[in-house]
């Protein structure tokens, strides 16, 4: 792997919220997860929230307790599918990115989230580093991981279905660029880049097709909500949802121009058009009401 540019999963032209969300059986998902969203978000919101990982923007209408929402994704075709849902608002900015080179200033955003997200990264603590590096101090921010202790795998360990050990801390690759993460792993990450843990939910304990088949929504949507907040004694569902808490470090900046160029890390004016940085000369595109910050080479 080069150290620079670690591999990233790219959804380019994937047919991905239609096949898996709208016709893939995930109505039970869906709801528990916006469950946890709920009771992890401020009520109050604030200014500025940085949805990562956004997708076609399956989630975004649950942070309407923010002013303004960036939607970024390395996918292009997933960000004007958001856009074509949600429209040119005001508040929605669509940035096409590398979140392992979020291309933002400093201290920036007062909330952020991650769903269905991390276990894409094969570097998972250098991409929670620059989420830190971009909230502001003590904002808010959602994480949801793929947890590798789960009752499944520790069941399909236990007679001998499956090599690897739920219990150990490294992550396990199912698949390429599918990754689960140990409770432990996520949470000294978290520690190491600056987060603070405050709150855990477990999500989705009955994600069983037969379950999901034989039972009423209403009832699995019920009973999930009532285990969810077990999260913070044990972890043993598939999904973890983690709220943590930037440090106090820095300064929360309110301005116009948020971006960066993610090549040289210099601040860049200017808003709906090709952004130019004055600093290497990179000129990044702007089309379609979308950001372009991916770095090719």
């Amino acid at each position: 792997m080069n150290q620079n540019n670690p591999p990233i999963c790219d959804y380019e032209g994937s047919d991905y919220q239609q096949r898996f969300w709208e016709s893939g059986g995930r109505v039970y998902e869906d709801a528990v997860e916006a469950i946890a969203l709920k009771r992890l978000l401020p009520p109050s919101g604030g200014a500025f929230m940085l949805e990562l990982g956004a997708g076609a923007g399956r989630n975004t209408h649950r942070y309407q307790n923010y002013e303004r929402i960036v939607l970024l994704d390395y996918s292009r075709s997933q960000l004007e599918q958001a856009r074509n849902l949600l429209g040119d608002d005001y508040r929605y900015t669509y940035v096409a990115a590398d979140v392992y080179r979020l291309p933002f200033i400093a201290d920036i955003f007062d909330g952020a989230t991650m769903i269905r997200t991390l276990h894409h990264m094969a570097e998972p603590q250098r991409a929670l580093a620059q989420v830190h590096q971009v909230m502001a101090p003590q904002g808010v921010f959602v994480l949801e991981y793929a947890n590798k202790r789960n009752l499944k795998a520790m069941f399909r360990y236990l007679f001998r279905r499956q090599a690897w050990s739920p219990y150990s801390l490294e992550p396990v690759e199912f698949a390429e660029l599918n990754f689960d993460f140990h409770p432990k792993a996520i949470q000294g990450y978290l520690d190491a880049v600056g987060f603070a843990v405050e709150r855990q939910l477990t999500v989705s304990h009955f994600r069983l097709p037969l379950l999901k088949r034989v039972m009423p929504l209403r009832w699995l949507t019920s009973l999930d909500s009532l285990l969810q907040g077990t999260g913070n004694v044990v972890q043993v569902s598939p999904s973890v949802f983690v709220r943590c808490r930037a440090s106090e470090e820095g300064s929360a900046q309110q301005r116009e121009d948020i971006f960066q160029c993610p090549r040289c890390r210099k601040a860049i004016s200017g808003s709906g058009h090709d952004l130019s940085c004055h600093s290497c000369g990179t000129v990044w595109e702007y089309r379609d009401g979308i950001y372009d910050f991916r770095v090719r080479d």
